[in-house]
């Protein structure tokens, strides 16, 4: 009896030992893998997955092995709801998510009534954290922030010009045209056309013929890189010399690869390259060695897991409401984008967008 009392007591204690080397912290990358915006989809995740390579060669998170688990929006809100409810039922804690606005809304409703933290590097709307759901946050800025940049340069650069207003009626495009529209508007600046098209057409002649009757010298695009592309093709097609001016949506170089040439001179509202923060240097390296370009938003995915690995260690908890709670005090975040610190609504409080020009198939900021 007391030696299988000694191998019952030994047994537990090997299972327990065995627990926290076998445990997994799960952490959910969503967004488009596959559709139009799969390259936006393919930055988060490989952002992701080398911030949950570096952390976990480093130990993990509380000794716990960090595992990326990804699901797949297309960028379609209702199948992004579901991507929601598949993390929340696979034991997801910590969601580094989604890409568009209009996916990121509803899902987070999801994150908020089942207590998953959720980060996103991309959705810009500013109606995402001006909910109050204290587990919502973003390491990118806001559309009127974006949209106010937009319209200075334009004052600035392009007062005078015929400009006109195009989105894709989606929560991001629709907000940040009409937040550009808005501070234009206020510099006295009135645009000569606004529109909305359907994403996902090939066929944009109508409205290209339009923009060359009223002789525009600017468009002003809110949407995303396929749309953009097509629009730059078409204009050039029937002779427009029109520039296009965009926002984040455009920033990756599948936009040149949709445009073709013409697209050089297009102007485009993003953070300042994180790729050339020092900050950044040695996980650059890492993806210059697997070749990737840790372009647009994939460094941005890299600091929301950083966030998320500092708030664990500063609480010592993989208590979500207690990592929002750290998360929301205003404590700074070293990061590959620089210190990041954030709002009680889950905004970073240093924003700072520049002007880029596409040229010779990328962007460098004026």
């Amino acid at each position: 009896m007391k030696k299988l009392l000694l191998a019952g007591l030994a047994l537990g204690a090997m299972a327990a030992l065995a627990v926290p080397a076998s445990a997994q912290v799960k952490v959910g990358v969503g967004g488009p893998i596959t559709g139009a915006n799969a390259t936006f989809g393919a930055q988060l995740k490989n952002g992701a997955e080398q911030w949950a390579t570096d952390v976990n060669a480093a130990g993990g998170l509380l000794g716990q092995k960090v595992e990326i688990v990804v699901g797949d929006d297309a960028s379609k809100p209702e199948q992004g709801v579901s991507v929601a409810n598949k993390f929340i039922a696979d034991g997801v804690k910590f969601v580094i998510g989604h890409f568009n606005s209009g996916v990121s809304i509803p899902a987070s409703e999801q994150y908020a009534e089942a207590g998953v933290l959720a980060i996103s590097p991309a959705s810009t709307n500013p109606k995402l954290t001006e909910r109050g759901l204290a587990n919502v946050f973003r390491t990118c800025g806001r559309d009127d922030q974006q949209g106010l940049v937009a319209a200075e340069y334009i004052e600035k650069n392009l007062k005078g010009k015929k400009i006109a207003i195009v989105h894709d009626k989606t929560p991001y495009g629709k907000g940040l045209a009409d937040e550009t529209q808005k501070s234009m508007n206020k510099a006295g600046i009135k645009e000569v056309i606004y529109e909305g098209i359907n994403p996902g057409e090939k066929d944009y002649s109508a409205l290209v013929s339009k923009l060359k009757g009223a002789n525009v010298d600017v468009l002003y695009y809110g949407g995303l890189h396929t749309e953009a592309g097509l629009l730059v093709r078409q204009m050039r097609d029937q002779g427009l010399k029109t520039v296009l001016f965009s926002g984040d949506g455009i920033t990756d170089k599948e936009f040149w690869t949709i445009a073709g040439p013409g697209a050089e001179g297009t102007l485009m509202t993003f953070g300042p390259d994180p790729r050339k923060n020092p900050a950044a240097t040695k996980v650059v390296d890492e993806f210059k060695k697997k070749g990737i370009d840790p372009e647009g938003y994939v460094l941005y995915s890299y600091a929301a897991g950083q966030v998320i690995q500092q708030a664990v260690e500063a609480t010592k908890s993989l208590d979500t409401a207690k990592v929002a709670e750290y998360i929301h005090s205003g404590k700074a975040f070293d990061t590959v984008l620089g210190k990041l610190t954030f709002d009680k609504k889950g905004d970073r409080t240093n924003l700072d967008y520049v002007v880029y020009v596409w040229k010779d198939g990328g962007y460098t900021e004026l």
